[in-house]
């Protein structure tokens, strides 16, 4: 289970570029290369797999317990000759509590950390941005250093020069040039996802040179070690049921790889479906999971794909669990409104109206305990996950309220969710079951 961790002092420094780029060099190099990627993140690990060719899973210190990130590693070690997992924001950022870093999971883990640095703008003053990250904690090991956005032979000279100088100890592997046509395109929730790119492999291609020609991919795959982690038996979430179907498309992306291979692990049946292509659910099922997405972006589509919505209110008839998060839980209101205004009808299975025409952004880790019943657990289960969304709750009928809230800091103790008999959902994307 050799591995390392590629970080950054902070978003925007190009790490998930490069990462995909080393990812897809390593593979045409002929190493077994599997990935993963610190916290909260539904869209970079499908780029993953795609650079990889292998299945990427998430590694969140903050909101999963030791021994789900355990059993994460060992999935992800099968078969494979190295780990590589990228960081999230800035090396020493993550949660409000000051807990959740990318560096907690290094240390965690008993991986060294390569540090992506931009230097567009600077010379030997990235060695001391280095220094200061080498320095910031004594359980970290830094071991080594990709530069991006390196200007020229000038500009290599003088970076170069000033790590021999004051950091001797901290290779420099790789002075990547700029690349103006290597660019991922954005939307609010970050990058437009890979099943959208069309041209995603040509890209990764591209990246792979880049990469090759500028990182020393030996040394970085001879400073990767060993992490020492017992896996855990015990799934992220229950199972919803026993056959659960979950939608899976461009419109419901959001799921883990965790949680899915726990609900298997238990020995549920899982089928997919694909709202936008107007499938319904496994009419068998006795649980229906709509994930987080983009629904906001195919609201017209999915309100006149009545073989979908018969399907969520046929599911709902026969008292099937159909449980929605964040997209899929303004799908299951009663109405959603879009960027230009205009309303479209939902499945009308909860009292809900939201809209995403005045757009406010919704962003943290939390804390929730189930304030009822259902196949998620008991009143009183307690969770921890994250919300990020930009869509505004018009307005929230009478119904049974599905969890209590507080962020990272232990406030804001709102309630939230919608349940009315089978159906329920929430803003809240589950990551793991906690002690409290």
């Amino acid at each position: 289970m050799k591995g390392l961790v590629i970080a950054a002092p902070s978003s925007g420094s190009g790490k998930t570029l490069v990462t995909l780029a080393l990812l897809r060099a390593l593979k045409n190099r002929g190493c077994r290369v599997a990935s993963a990627k610190t916290g909260p993140d539904y869209i970079d690990p499908a780029f993953h797999s795609a650079a990889s060719g292998r299945p990427c899973r998430n590694l969140d210190p903050w909101a999963m317990r030791v021994q789900t990130i355990s059993h994460a590693v060992h999935a992800l070690a099968e078969g494979a000759d190295l780990i590589v997992a990228e960081g999230v924001m800035g090396l020493f950022d993550g949660a409000r509590d000051g807990t959740g870093s990318t560096a907690d999971l290094a240390v965690m883990l008993g991986w060294p950390v390569v540090l992506v640095v931009d230097v567009k703008g600077q010379a030997a003053s990235a060695a001391a941005m280095v220094q200061g990250f080498a320095r910031f904690r004594t359980d970290l090991r830094l071991s080594g250093v990709i530069f991006n956005r390196v200007g020229g032979k000038g500009h290599v000279d003088i970076l170069s020069q000033a790590m021999a100088e004051h950091l001797p100890e901290i290779p420099v592997l790789g002075f990547l040039p700029k690349q103006a046509d290597l660019v991922m395109p954005e939307r609010h929730l970050g990058l437009v996802q890979a099943v959208e790119n069309a041209d995603l492999d040509h890209f990764l291609e591209q990246a792979a040179e880049w990469a090759g020609a500028a990182v020393d991919l030996d040394r970085l795959v001879a400073i990767a070690t060993a992490a020492d982690l017992v896996p855990g038996n015990e799934g992220p979430l229950p199972p919803l049921g026993q056959r659960i179907a979950v939608a899976k498309d461009e419109a419901f992306a959001f799921t883990y790889q965790e949680v899915l291979d726990g609900w298997r692990q238990a020995g549920a049946e899982i089928s997919f479906f694909s709202p936008l292509a107007d499938e319904a659910p496994d009419g068998h099922a006795d649980a229906i999971y709509l994930p987080g997405g983009y629904p906001e972006l195919h609201a017209g589509c999915l309100a006149g794909n009545q073989n979908f919505m018969n399907g969520l209110q046929s599911a709902a008839a026969r008292r099937a669990f159909v449980f929605g998060e964040c997209g899929g839980y303004m799908t299951l209101g009663q109405g959603l409104v879009d960027a230009e205004g205009q309303r479209h009808e939902m499945a009308g299975l909860l009292p809900l109206e939201t809209s995403f025409q005045k757009r406010r952004l919704h962003l943290g880790y939390r804390k929730a305990v189930s304030l009822s019943d259902s196949p998620l657990g008991r009143t009183g289960q307690y969770w921890r996950g994250h919300e990020f969304h930009y869509a505004s709750i018009v307005e929230e009928g009478a119904a049974d309220r599905l969890f209590r809230m507080r962020d990272a800091l232990d406030q804001s103790g709102t309630e939230a969710g919608l349940k009315v008999n089978s159906v329920a959902g929430s803003f809240l994307h589950l990551i793991d079951r906690a002690d409290d």
